[in-house]
Formats: structure tokens, C-alpha cells, sequence
């Protein structure tokens, strides 16, 4: 048992039981709650999309909720890689859909959306809309208020559009009345300014549910989704969804409420959230409403899903949970957290949709025409016909996650597997990581793929490196050797250490040096945003960032890099964008603009300098016998979904 999934083997499970809503029976009350794949191709979901909420489906979810869903032209996206659900052209694609999820015996429900005024930062062909022309903060520009005509008209859009996902064979529909999308602009009390009846907040999303109701019938389920969003000027804060939803249900009584958090960009919390937002609000949000109700927003552990269902929920829902490991919920009911692929809130390849969504850490979750995700591990050496002899076994140089997956692979199809690492812990990179202020997620999954090989019987030699004669006995090695980061030479007396080095010694160095620089590379990626958080958590008195790059964090997906931004608000933090570091002396730099080349003075007492990372193998001569494969960083140094991936490959490769 880890702590991240954290339930003591025998424990009560109430997420396991039985839960009946609008009349279906589900069989467990764990819910994988709205989320896309963008493998969707003219505005309906093509084969890859249906595997996928297929394979989702047999992980043992009790309801599944698939997301992306649009009602209407004004949400349309360039791309078109959200479901168009008013057309009835996409009917019998939905379908295929639908009978993914149901055929494999979870509740199908599809959740609606209108965008309203938020564009997901994508360039919409159509104006947006909205209650009234209050500009998004996300948005450049105030949006067009609807007309009372036009306001009718989404209802309408509405009613089209569950009409055709219960044709097409989902049990029912979500309406998303949160995340600062339409449904949500008219229920804000700062954004709904309007004097027609739909100045009433309740107003347009009450009608709709009766809508809904006018066209699918009672037996459909019809759930409602809002959220708590941040800020003053939402309009949307807990205390409003009290007042709100007793009202709404009074008004046009619905099948369950779905109570999540944040608006675009907060919505889908990073590492540094790693308890359930509204964990401790649910007995009051019980209090309040009448409907079943669903709890999301970060949970990961069976102890926190437990706990949602203790204080008074009855459904408690996730996402990426199921991205990382579809069979979440049929692991978690059985006892077998130790073997859950745990999420690390990284939002990365959950985020990027490039082309479709992916996974860090779940290499099966592949594009489209792919078994797998793609990944070329390097064939360093092959035997010869007649060299073809000795041990089958594995030697895996290095227990970082690129060798550690290969490990697990390989001894989950029965290979014998040996670990070696000179390092006294397992983890590499992702460990090194981890060690920043608001990453613990690098650590979970460290921890979860150490855990699966101790389960595997596989042998973990850590602070040992093999000299060639022991390695000679074994039929296959693998390098997963990884990287190390390279010294940047800026001439001059300050001290100077790398970002590696600060990672480890933080505080033992900033309580020497308070005033602390740190160079970035440009990339604006993770290595000098953790350096920064770094120094500011061990109370650097003053921090710098120096970047040749054109803005801060700018390597982050927009999630990750709100997420910072809104930690670091008051921080000593001062950015220097646009410059580099020529010369260092007692006392500070001498930086240069990138741009005109003039030249200022920043203090400092110790700068943090971000070097390229450079590959790392062994210096070491295969047997004529031996298969060899280099995996992860020491083949080229990347992120951690290459490592997975590689690791992954390697181990499927026929030998």
C-alpha cells in the first residue's frame, strides 16, 4: 500500500457498492468524469475515439461521462476536434460511442457545453457570446451579449443536442455549468448584468433542463455540472452554488449535481494540489442539495474517494486518474492499489493534444494508427546467427523511470530482470525532480514503479555499478543510464552551481547566499522553474531569474504556468527576460540584452546556472553474444513520457 493510494488492505470500500440513479443501477460509484480525446475528425468521434472510451469502460467505472461535446456553430473550433453534437450527421458516430461505454457496462452519459465567451485560445471562426459583454480574463476582447431571442435559441441548441446523444444510445446527458463556460456566465452574479428574465441566474439553465426533459423523457438521467471558481470577479464562489442550487432544483429538478472547481486554466490542477479542493465543503454542499451528488476535482487515493463518500457524497469523479490507468476503478475496488499507474498532475500530454490526448506515464495511450505510444529505443548491439548463446536474463543499468518501466514490462512477461544503479536511490531524473517545492507527483510514480518490481520478484542493486565480467553473463542489457546537466562557464568570482546541484542543496546554499540568480536556458521549462521555487521556499531574501528566452515559463502548458503564476504573487521574484549573464563578480552580474546589447548590473551572492543535459553511457564493450539497448536520457536527453515509452518498447522488442 502507498500513501498516495493509501487504503489499508481489508478496509470497508463504499466507492465498491451499488448506486442507483435515474433508474440505472450503477455498479460502482466511481465516476470517470468529462474529459476528450480529440480523436475526432469533421466534429464526430472516429475509431480511435471509440476505443478508447471502450477501453476505459472495462477498467470497471461505475458511469462514464465523455467530454467535448459542443451544441452549437459558435463553439466550433478550427480543428474541429470537439464532438459537434447539433448535427445530426454525427448521430451514428456518437453511437459507436455510446455502445463503447454501455457495452462494456457503464453508465454512458454525455456532457454539453456551450463555450460562451472563452475560445479555449484557439482562433474561433465565430464571434463569442455571453450573458453580457463582460471580457473573459482569459480573452482579449468582451464578448457579444445574446439577445433574449438568442438566449431561447441555446435552449434550443441544448435540447437538439441531448436529443440526438440519447438517440444515439447515451443513458443521459451532463450540462456544463462550470468552468466559466456559457451556462456558468449567465448563473455569475458579476457577469449576468442582464434586465430581460434571464437576468434571473437560474433562468436559462432551468429552462433548459426542462427542455431536455420535453425531449428525452424522464427515464434519461440528466446531471448538472458547476463549479467553485477562484477570484472575486466570478461571481461563482461556494457560498453562490448554496444559494444557487436549491433553487435551480426547486425550479427544474435534475438527476445528480456535479461539484467541481476553477475556470480555464485552474481547472485541472497541477502537482502542487495534492488533496481534493472540496473534500472538506462536501457535508456543507450535502446539506444544501437535494440531488445525488457527485464530488471531482484531484482525487487520486482510495482514502480521499472514501472519504467524499463518508461526509456525505454519493459519486465521486476523475479524469486523469483514468487517463494513467483505465482499470482505476476495478484495481482500487479489488485492493490492488499498489498496481495503479498513478497520475502525477504533470499536465503534459493530457493537455497538449498533439495530435490527440496522451499520457506521461501511460505509454498504451496511443495516437491514431498506433498500438502503443511511438517510441524508437536505440539497437546498440545485436549478436551475430552463431553468437545466439548464453542467459536469456536482463541487465537494466539505471532505475530511473526509462529502466524501471523496462523492468517492469519485461518481468511482467516473465523475464528475469537485474536493476543496477550506482546512485543509493531509484527514481533518476524524476527523483531529482521531485525534490522542488510542488512536484511530489515525480516521486508517486518513482514509488509506484519501485513497488511494481519488488511485486515482480525483480532484483534492484542500487549503489552498485557491474564491472564487465558480471555483466558478461547476462543475454540482454539495456542502458538507461540517463543524463547529467552540463556546466555553464560565466566567467568571473561569484559562486556558481548548477541547477542539479541546487535542487539537492537548497537550503543548505541559500542560507549562505540570500540573494540568489538564476540563468535560465532559454527554454523556460521546469530546470529554473524549480530552481526558482526552490529558493524562494528556503527564504532567499531575493530572487532573479535571468532568461535569453522572450517571457517566463514559457516552456509550461498554460494550466501549469497559470498555476505558477498564481503561486509565486508576492514572491521576491523579479524576471529578466531577454538577457543573459557575461560576467559574474563579488556581489552580482554583469547581464547583456539579447536584443540591443546594452548592459546592467544585478546583485546576487550565488548564481544557478540551467546547462543542456547530456547523454550518458557507460563506457563499456558488449559480449558477442549480448543484445543491447539504450532507452530514455542516455539515448537523447528528453522528457519523461520519452523514457516511458522507450522503456516500454525496448521490452515488447523481440530479442
Amino acid at each position: 500500500m502507498s500513501e498516495e493510494t493509501g487504503m489499508a488492505s481489508g478496509a470497508h470500500r463504499t466507492f465498491a457498492e451499488p448506486f442507483t440513479l435515474g433508474g440505472h443501477v450503477l455498479r460502482n460509484r466511481l465516476v470517470a468524469t468529462a474529459h476528450a480525446t480529440a480523436a475526432v475528425a469533421d466534429g464526430a468521434p472516429t475509431a480511435e475515439d471509440v476505443a478508447y472510451w471502450r477501453r476505459l469502460a472495462e477498467g470497471g467505472a461505475g458511469m462514464v461521462v465523455t467530454g467535448g461535446t459542443a451544441v452549437a456553430p459558435e463553439s466550433t473550433l478550427p480543428m474541429r476536434y470537439l464532438t459537434e453534437a447539433w448535427r445530426p450527421e454525427t448521430v451514428d458516430a456518437v453511437r459507436r460511442r455510446a455502445e463503447a461505454i454501455s457495452g462494456r457496462g457503464a453508465l454512458a452519459v454525455a456532457q454539453l457545453v456551450h463555450l460562451g465567451r472563452e475560445t479555449l485560445g484557439a482562433g474561433t471562426y465565430y464571434p463569442p457570446v455571453s450573458a453580457a459583454a463582460v471580457r473573459s480574463p482569459r480573452e482579449a476582447a468582451a464578448p457579444r451579449p445574446l439577445s433574449t431571442a438568442e438566449a431561447r435559441g441555446v435552449v434550443e441548441a441544448f435540447r437538439i443536442s441531448a436529443g440526438h446523444s440519447v438517440e444515439a444510445g447515451f443513458h443521459g446527458v451532463e450540462l456544463h455549468a462550470g468552468h466559466g463556460y456559457l451556462l456558468a456566465q449567465f448563473l455569475s452574479r458579476t457577469n449576468n448584468r442582464r434586465t430581460d428574465e434571464y437576468g434571473d441566474r437560474i433562468a436559462l439553465l432551468a429552462q433548459v433542463i426542462e427542455a431536455i426533459r420535453d425531449e428525452t423523457g424522464e427515464g434519461a438521467v440528466l446531471g448538472v455540472r458547476v463549479s467553485v471558481e477562484p477570484g472575486a470577479d466570478s461571481g461563482l464562489g461556494l457560498d453562490d452554488l448554496l444559494e444557487l442550487l436549491p433553487r435551480l432544483y426547486a425550479a427544474a429538478p435534475f438527476s445528480y449535481a456535479n461539484i467541481t472547481t476553477g475556470v480555464r486554466n485552474t481547472y485541472v490542477p497541477g502537482m502542487a494540489t495534492t488533496r481534493p479542493p472540496l473534500l472538506d465543503s462536501v457535508r456543507r454542499l450535502r446539506a444544501a442539495v437535494r440531488a445525488p451528488l457527485l464530488i471531482s476535482q484531484g482525487f487520486r487515493s482510495a482514502t480521499d474517494i472514501e472519504a467524499a463518500l463518508v461526509a456525505g457524497a454519493d459519486l465521486v469523479g476523475m479524469a486523469r486518474p483514468f487517463i494513467a490507468d483505465p482499470d482505476f476503478a476495478r484495481k482500487a475496488i479489488s485492493g490492488e492499489e499498489r498496481s495503479i499507474r498513478p497520475c502525477t498532475g504533470c499536465n503534459e500530454g493530457c493537455r497538449t493534444f498533439e495530435p490527440t490526448g496522451s499520457c506521461a506515464v501511460n505509454p498504451d495511450l496511443a495516437p491514431p494508427g498506433a498500438e502503443r505510444r511511438p517510441a524508437l529505443p536505440l539497437l546498440v548491439a545485436r549478436p551475430g546467427t552463431r553468437a545466439r548463446t548464453g542467459s536469456d536474463a536482463v541487465a537494466v543499468l539505471g532505475a530511473g523511470p526509462a529502466g524501471m518501466e523496462y523492468a517492469m514490462t519485461a518481468a511482467g512477461a516473465g523475464v528475469v530482470v537485474t536493476v543496477y544503479d550506482p546512485a543509493p536511490e531509484a527514481g533518476g531524473q524524476a527523483r531529482l525532480a521531485s525534490l522542488a517545492p510542488h512536484r511530489p507527483g515525480w516521486q508517486t510514480f518513482v514509488d509506484y514503479q519501485r513497488e511494481r518490481l519488488a511485486d515482480l520478484g525483480v532484483r534492484m542493486l542500487l549503489g552498485v555499478s557491474p564491472d564487465a565480467g558480471e555483466l558478461a553473463g547476462y543475454g540482454r542489457v539495456v542502458l538507461a543510464t540517463g543524463a547529467e546537466e552540463a556546466v555553464v562557464p560565466i566567467p568571473g568570482e561569484l559562486p556558481t552551481v548548477t541547477s542539479t546541484d541546487f535542487l539537492r542543496r537548497h537550503r543548505e546554499l541559500v542560507a549562505g547566499a540570500p540573494r540568489i540568480a538564476v540563468l535560465d536556458d532559454g527554454f523556460g521549462w521546469w530546470q529554473g522553474i524549480s530552481a526558482v521555487e526552490c529558493a524562494i521556499a528556503a527564504g532567499a531574501a531575493e530572487v532573479t531569474l535571468i532568461t535569453p528566452g522572450n517571457g517566463f515559463a514559457t516552456g509550461l502548458s498554460a494550466e501549469n504556468r497559470t498555476q505558477l503564476l498564481h503561486r509565486l504573487a508576492g514572491a521576491p521574484l523579479r524576471v529578466r527576460a531577454l538577457w543573459t549573464a557575461v560576467e559574474s563578480a563579488v556581489g552580482g552580474l554583469h547581464l547583456r540584452h539579447e536584443l540591443d546589447g546594452r548592459t546592467v548590473e544585478a546583485a546576487a551572492d550565488l548564481l544557478v546556472t540551467v546547462g543542456e543535459r547530456l547523454a550518458r553511457r557507460p563506457e563499456w564493450a558488449p559480449e558477442p553474444h549480448q543484445t543491447v539497448h539504450a532507452i530514455g536520457d542516455c539515448l537523447v536527453p528528453r522528457r519523461i513520457a520519452h523514457a516511458v515509452g522507450e522503456g516500454r518498447a525496448a521490452a515488447l522488442a523481440r530479442p
